[in-house]
């Protein structure tokens, strides 16, 4: 558990579409990963070495740097068992932790009810993107979904001050007492207040925040900056939730996949470098994840829907290193023939973020009790 003045805070960044975790953490001088990637491969004098069986994708550069200066613990081989290839059913099964069943509530939204029970504050968790991820899903638990920041709000499309304010009045009365009573009146009214309360919280962020850091020009920095901005407002936000897209590489692997890894390392650093010049970094953690790996053979083009993968957590008070084993290469171990086998099961790194970090029980949000690592300090 965090030791911080400030309560902790978990970021979280979900890699949608399916990370090639071999492409990323890459076993740079095993034939077999080049004999088996003879297109996606990275050529073993072009990977920045870890040591001399693994190595960083290049354009992984700033995540690696932030790996040397032991601010990374890289999860390797995580997964669970009988891992499904589907995009939609994989990763509802990493939102809700039922691998068996069609869960109805996420995890993040079990972890907000843990931290406010009473729903006091609306801003308990954010986050930032299209549209409210299952993992945050929870009934009666409010959870803020922002598209734009800077635009954030109600019917700020309308540019006369005094027309807005009379649209505003008549939402508010929308959702006041008087429309009705019942479950589903309550239901109504209270979301609609708790959207309103937000809004108006929300958008004190952006003028308060000052900072010479550059992020780079893309969504997942632009998400990650929004998020330095609203953690900097404190206003009370203990887990912040963003996507980064794109890692469905069936096809055109080879420009996409480092395009997409230097968006993301670069975001990351740079959201940690703010974090640091705002005296912030102590009370934040980073995890990073997707929702499988990809084939250990690629298709002339790219890779398919693999299972085991990796992930990420981030921080200045993790320690670093290479966390559970990497998937063996030796075909006789491989999943379905043709997969890296997964070494630990998501939940219990769920759990190692749940309890050692945020300081709650794990055990009735992720379904059970499972192998933790030790990432911090």
């Amino acid at each position: 558990m965090s030791t911080t003045k400030k309560p902790p805070v978990l970021v979280v960044v979900q890699l949608s579409g399916g990370n090639d975790f071999m492409n990323t953490l890459i076993p740079y001088t095993a034939g077999i990963y080049h004999d088996s990637r003879p297109v996606v491969g990275i050529k073993a004098e072009d990977v920045l070495p870890h040591d001399n069986t693994l190595g960083w994708n290049p354009s992984a550069g700033p995540l690696k740097e932030m790996f040397d200066a032991g601010d990374v613990a890289v999860v390797q081989g995580i997964g669970y068992p009988d891992s499904n290839r589907s995009h939609f059913r994989a990763m509802d099964i990493w939102h809700t932790c039922e691998p068996l069943e069609i869960g109805d509530e996420g995890w993040v939204g079990r972890l907000v009810r843990e931290l406010d029970p009473q729903s006091q504050n609306v801003l308990t968790a954010v986050s930032f993107g299209q549209g409210l991820p299952r993992a945050c899903a929870l009934s009666g638990v409010p959870v803020t979904s922002v598209g734009d920041l800077d635009n954030y709000g109600l019917m700020t499309s309308i540019g006369d001050e005094s027309h807005r304010t009379k649209a505003l009045e008549v939402f508010k009365a929308m959702y006041s007492s008087t429309v009705g009573t019942g479950i589903v009146m309550d239901y109504l009214s209270q979301t609609g207040l708790d959207v309103i309360k937000g809004a108006d919280e929300l958008k004190k962020a952006p003028a308060m925040y000052e900072s010479d850091v550059e992020y780079p020009e893309n969504a997942i920095g632009k998400s990650l900056r929004d998020v330095a901005r609203v953690h900097f407002a404190d206003l009370g936000t203990r887990v912040f939730y963003t996507q980064h897209g794109g890692y469905d590489n069936h096809a055109n692997e080879v420009p996409t996949h480092p395009r997409l890894l230097t968006e993301l390392t670069e975001a990351i650093q740079a959201f940690f470098t703010d974090l640091r010049a705002h005296d912030a970094s102590e009370e934040v953690v980073m995890y990073v994840f997707t929702e499988f790996g990809r084939r250990i053979r690629d298709n002339a083009s790219g890779t398919d829907h693999g299972t085991g993968g990796g992930a990420f957590i981030i921080g200045d008070r993790v320690k670093g290193g290479l966390y559970a084993e990497y998937p063996s290469l030796d075909p006789t171990r491989w999943a379905h023939g043709e997969d890296l086998e997964h070494t630990i099961d998501f939940r219990g790194i769920y759990g190692t973020l749940l309890e050692q970090w945020m300081g709650v029980d794990p055990t009735h949000i992720v379904g059970g009790n499972f192998e933790q690592i030790h990432p911090f300090s």
